[in-house]
């Protein structure tokens, strides 16, 4: 047991207040009596692990690497160790993605063979089981990877990041039926996990933004006009964006990281900013920064963006684009005024 918590229910009521658990319950369901993993395994009725139990384990697994490193020389190396958890359940999660994915497409293919035969609807049947089965295991090792990730910014301040992966009557009938609602449903679910639905905030700020408190109270103000909003950040990995990606994970807003194609040179930056214009976004907010936010902060104007210029005290050699207040428009938010002169998005 930690050194912090004397028990399961503490220490799962001290990250209950700490972050939003995701839904075990929903994420271990399973979805038909009878699993299928490969063509190799006969099905089988095994139950799927419970959901009390894994996120129990998950918090116990976190919680006990920072406590065992915590006050002492290798205290540095807890958040590596933990990272490294959560990402093993990326990964595993990212190669069952994949096989579900292959077996969709063998699935696709299948549907297009059609015929009316027994031994037809017995191999759909049979694929069908396998796609829905990684799927429910996709689920589950997701909803793990994401509490970890969760309980990961809660200990170090930081949001996980991972090294990669951007989740009739007859039988015969009835079984082309439940194929293709699975396709069908599968490719809604990947539309919104690659393609948010929500309206789009761009975010950008320099390297050297310290200022959270500040970045937070823009970020609530918008989230509170628009709940459903979709965050696109330059995706740098300190300063500003990392306060913006940590606040998007603790309010469950959906991140896309927009980073620069290093092929393309030192214009990389500004060509990302010129994409970053294709998510028509319905509010932005640029932080002090240099030429990269200048130029980001300018194109927003030129596309009347309602746009928000946020400079933090700190940050002395700001660019003097990024410096700039913005242009009044017709469509930005009103405003209100603090202490040290910037402007404020009503709370």
């Amino acid at each position: 047991m930690t050194d912090r918590f004397s028990n399961f229910a503490d220490l799962a009521e001290h990250y209950a207040r700490e972050i939003a658990t995701p839904d075990y319950a929903r994420a271990f369901m399973e979805q038909t009596e009878l699993a299928k993993l490969s063509i190799e395994h006969e099905p089988t009725a095994a139950e799927m692990p419970d959901p009390e139990a894994a996120q129990a384990a998950i918090e116990m697994m976190l919680a006990t690497v920072f406590d065992l490193f915590r006050d002492t020389r290798m205290e540095d190396f807890a958040s590596e160790v933990a990272w490294g958890i959560a990402n093993s359940f990326h990964v595993v999660a990212k190669r069952l993605d994949d096989r579900e994915d292959a077996m969709a497409n063998r699935l696709q293919e299948k549907l297009r063979e059609y015929d009316p035969s027994e031994v037809y609807a017995t191999d759909l049947e049979d694929l069908t089981m396998q796609a829905r089965s990684l799927a429910e295991c996709r689920d589950a090792m997701e909803c793990m990877r994401d509490h970890a990730a969760r309980i990961y910014l809660v200990e170090t301040g930081r949001p996980f990041s991972p090294v990669r992966g951007s989740r009739v009557s007859s039988k015969t009938n009835a079984s082309m039926i439940e194929a293709r609602d699975y396709l069908a449903a599968q490719k809604a679910q990947r539309r919104e996990q690659f393609a948010p639905s929500g309206p789009v905030v761009v975010f950008s700020g320099g390297q050297q933004f310290t200022d959270i408190a500040l970045v937070e109270d823009y970020l609530d103000a918008i989230h509170t006009r628009v709940p459903s909003m979709a965050l696109a950040t330059t995706a740098q990995n300190k300063g500003a964006d990392v306060i913006a990606a940590a606040w998007a994970s603790r309010h469950n807003v959906p991140v896309i990281l927009c980073k620069p194609d290093t092929s393309r040179g030192p214009s990389a930056p500004y060509q990302r900013n010129a994409r970053m214009l294709a998510f028509k976004p319905v509010e932005a907010v640029v932080c002090s920064g240099g030429g990269i936010q200048a130029n980001l902060a300018d194109r927003l104007r030129e596309a009347r963006v309602p746009l928000h210029i946020v400079r933090d005290a700190s940050v002395q050699n700001e660019a003097p684009a990024a410096r700039a207040k913005a242009p009044a428009q017709a469509e930005r938010p009103a405003m209100k005024r603090v202490a040290n002169g910037d402007d404020l998005p009503p709370s």
